[in-house]
C-alpha cells in the first residue's frame, strides 16, 4: 500500500509564475469527481480558475488568499445544496481533499482556503465568480508550482487512537 501522495500533500503557500497546465487542471478535477458522494447525489460544482485578474480579485475577497496573488490557478469547490442538503458539506469536502492529495502526486502546491460556513467569505466569492444563491460554497484551493519545499510527512499520533471503544 502505497500513501505516498497523501504524506506529500502539505499546504503550499508559496508559488513560482509558471502557468498550470490545462491537463494537471483536468486531472485536479477528475480527482475531486472521484470522491465518494452520499446516496452518491455528486452535489459538487467546480468553477476552473485561470485568469491573472480573478486570482488577483479572489486574492483581495478571501482574508487568508493572499498566496493567490503567486498561484496560477485556483478551483472553487461548490455545492448545489438542493440536491444534497444534508450531505454537500462531506461530499464537497472528499472531493477537495481529493484535489489536494492529485495535486501533490502530480508535482503542484496547493492549500485549502476555508469558505463555508463564513457568510462573508462565501458572499464576497460568490459576487466575484457569479455564484447561483442556491449553491454552497465550500473551499478555495490554490494550485501553482511550488516556490517552498516541503518535506512528506505523517502526523500520526497514537494517544488519538481508541481501539474497540473510547
Amino acid at each position: 500500500m502505497s500513501t505516498d501522495n497523501i504524506f506529500a500533500r502539505r499546504s503550499v503557500r508559496k508559488f513560482i509564475d509558471k502557468k498550470v497546465e490545462a491537463s494537471h487542471m483536468k486531472t485536479l478535477l477528475e480527482a475531486g469527481m472521484a470522491a465518494p458522494s452520499g446516496r452518491n447525489l455528486k452535489p459538487w460544482h467546480f468553477v476552473a480558475i485561470t485568469e491573472r485578474k480573478t486570482l488577483d480579485l479572489l486574492a483581495e475577497a478571501h482574508p487568508y488568499g493572499k498566496m493567490l496573488f503567486e498561484a496560477t490557478a485556483a478551483i472553487l469547490v461548490c455545492g448545489d445544496i438542493a440536491v444534497s442538503p444534508d450531505y454537500w458539506i462531506q461530499d464537497c469536502s472528499a472531493a477537495t481533499e481529493n484535489i489536494l492529495v492529485a495535486a501533490a502526486g502530480s508535482g503542484l502546491g496547493s492549500v485549502w482556503l476555508g469558505c463555508h460556513p463564513r457568510e462573508d467569505r462565501v458572499a464576497a466569492i460568490k459576487n466575484i465568480l457569479g455564484i447561483p444563491d442556491e449553491i454552497g460554497i465550500l473551499s478555495l484551493i490554490a494550485i501553482g508550482h511550488p516556490g517552498e519545499k516541503k518535506e512528506p510527512r505523517t502526523q500520526y499520533e497514537e494517544k488519538r487512537v481508541h481501539r474497540g471503544k473510547w
